[in-house]
């Protein structure tokens, strides 16, 4: 088998596209054609269905994934030990992230983790919290930080912090003299601001409202809004209220243009997890970022 006939098949497995395929490759896509045409005819089997619109594994793709992934994986470690011989640490880093953490975590990392790998270049995707594990589990995203622990027996998930929502208004009447506290009775004939379904935020609200018997139903939502800066400025303009992360709201609170409060009998404390599959054989260069991950928010991953 060619070598890289194995890089294209796991590029294919991993994108589930020839075209995406191509693109990470710097190939063609009549190449990528080529190149799995020829892998399936030197092993006499067919490795990827080709029967409908979306691409997946045989049987037999799914056994030579594995060995494919430890292949490619001691070739980078190779590259990755002869770069750091010559102190150049290269290659890209996928991270995907729900909302809060894309805006008020990632860049932290990113930005610290570059001043010791200057050459490693990141690419951040957006998803919420349920496609990020799912884009994990089928092998399309290589990390992710998200705000909801969705179980999963591939998943390995790793504590980072803390984070708590807020009930958020604007400063101006009738809100401004609203009390740091409120009643949770107060919030049912408020005109409410939601995250869109399937997002970390979202799921800790419905989820913890649940346990004091009120559901989405019962709120007098306006609007549903995936973006945390839209958000922001639709309760500055008396659109409503909403549940944000005290992360987000940060400066608009030190400015005086927006206002938190806790809700009585709601707990609406979180934690932020980093998230990656853990049967795949992480490359070197994931493997540092993994580490790095650890050290840099004190942890000390139990397995």
């Amino acid at each position: 088998m060619d070598f890289r006939q194995l890089e294209t098949f796991v590029a294919v497995a991993k994108y589930k596209s020839f075209s995406k395929a191509a693109d990470h490759l710097f190939l063609t896509q009549p190449t990528i054609s080529s190149h799995i045409a020829n892998l399936e005819k030197e092993i006499n089997t067919i490795l990827i269905n080709r029967t409908n619109r979306k691409i997946s594994l045989t049987k037999a793709g799914e056994i030579l994934f594995d060995y494919a992934m430890n292949i490619v994986n001691l070739k980078e470690g190779a590259v990755y030990k002869l770069n750091e011989y010559k102190g150049k640490i290269v290659g890209n880093i996928e991270i995907a992230s729900s909302t809060i953490p894309e805006q008020y975590i990632v860049p932290e990392i990113i930005c610290e983790f570059n001043k010791n790998y200057p050459d490693v270049t990141f690419s951040m995707l957006h998803y919420d919290s349920q496609q990020v594990v799912e884009g994990i589990i089928q092998g399309e995203i290589d990390f992710g930080i998200v705000g909801a622990e969705i179980p999963h027996n591939q998943l390995k998930y790793i504590e980072l912090l803390y984070d708590e929502l807020f009930y958020v208004t604007a400063c101006q009447p009738p809100y401004d003299k609203l009390e740091e506290e409120v009643e949770l009775q107060s919030i049912l004939n408020e005109n409410l601001i939601l995250r869109e379904k399937g997002s970390g935020t979202r799921s800790l609200l419905e989820k913890k409202l649940g346990t004091v018997g009120i559901s989405v139903a019962q709120l007098k939502v306006v609007a549903f809004i995936e973006n945390t800066e839209a958000i922001k400025q639709c309760i500055r303009r008396g659109l409503g209220v909403s549940f944000l992360s005290n992360r987000a709201i940060e400066d608009e609170i030190k400015l005086g243009v927006l206002k938190q409060h806790k809700v009585k009998g709601l707990d609406l404390k979180r934690k932020f997890y980093f998230v990656y599959n853990k049967y795949r054989n992480p490359s070197p260069l994931e493997t540092a970022f993994q580490k790095f991950v650890y050290e840099y928010f004190s942890i000390t991953d139990k397995k």
